[in-house]
């Protein structure tokens, strides 16, 4: 009898099973099977109309190139919201859950935190016009005040940056109110350095120019540089050094690597022509006082 309810009940628990299957379970697997690879025809889709669509204006390729990567990354992470959006509600319906209350109590939900969600339409709206003027861009080095780093992912509501150190930044863009690119068509390298106040002034531009004509003709360094950094004048009058100003051109985002290997240049050049880059000094002035002599009665 046990056997009997046993086999019974496994037939009719498989029955149920297989009939899902059959009637959910395919819909859901094609659901899915649909998505997946209709997100990888419509991310090359958006791929090649944006590379055709977008044309070359007066930047550099790498410049364009950043353009394009930029536009193609949104819009291919707002499609792929979409169409998971859309999968999950049909998964929903296959498992017997009523979508339309759920979208009825939804838009319910959205006038009741709407004012809530001011700030999030601001940071869609604003992340649009950051795109469309292309303020910035994927691979970029920028600022949002006091918050640098490398663009790493642009979505419409907010930036991520990786600074330095190696932290990442995610910037709403609401929040954004200044941006500062430094990595926009080209970049300068601009240096103080002080010399001795007895320095031969025209001797020390001669130097200065000399190796940063020889940093930009270097076949390493001259895809780097766009104009070799030159001396440019006096620029003030310091307590203990006379500080000069150089100045110069690079591709956009080689200015740190150009102007750190420009002063290890300029520190070797000084050391072999003498000329000296003084520290901060002080002169103490001490009066020595005289012993007092006994007066002889």
């Amino acid at each position: 009898m046990n056997d009997f309810l046993n086999t019974y009940t496994n037939s009719a628990f498989g029955e149920l099973v297989l009939n899902w299957i059959i009637n959910h379970g395919v819909s859901i697997a094609i659901a899915l099977f649909v998505a997946i690879i209709g997100k990888k025809f419509l991310s090359r889709g958006v791929e090649k109309m944006i590379r055709s669509i977008i044309k070359r204006g007066s930047g550099s390729k790498e410049a364009e190139e950043k353009r394009e990567n930029t536009l193609i990354q949104v819009i291919n992470g707002s499609l792929s919201v979409l169409i998971w959006v859309a999968v999950a509600l049909i998964i929903l319906s296959e498992l017997g859950i009523a979508i339309g209350p759920l979208l009825a109590a939804a838009g319910v939900a959205g006038i009741a935190i709407g004012f809530g969600g001011q700030y999030i339409i601001r940071d869609i709206i604003t992340g649009l016009l950051l795109l469309l003027e292309e303020q910035y861009r994927v691979g970029d080095i920028v600022c949002f005040g006091t918050t640098c780093g490398v663009v790493e992912n642009i979505t419409l509501r907010k930036t991520t940056l990786r600074d330095l150190e190696g932290t990442v930044h995610h910037v709403p863009h609401g929040g954004v109110d200044r941006v500062s690119n430094k990595s926009k068509a080209f970049a300068r390298v601009n240096i103080t350095i002080g010399v001795a106040y007895d320095t031969d002034i025209e001797k020390v531009s001669t130097v200065v120019n000399e190796v940063g004509s020889a940093l930009a003709e270097e076949e390493e360094w001259k895809d780097r540089v766009r104009t070799a950094p030159q001396f440019l004048r006096i620029d003030d009058f310091a307590d203990s050094a006379v500080v000069i100003r150089i100045l110069g051109e690079t591709k956009a985002g080689a200015q740190w690597e150009v102007a750190g290997e420009l002063r290890k240049r300029l520190k070797k050049a000084f050391d072999k022509e003498g000329i000296e880059i003084p520290f901060p000094q002080r002169v103490i002035h001490q009066t020595v006082s005289k012993p007092k002599t006994k007066s002889k009665k």
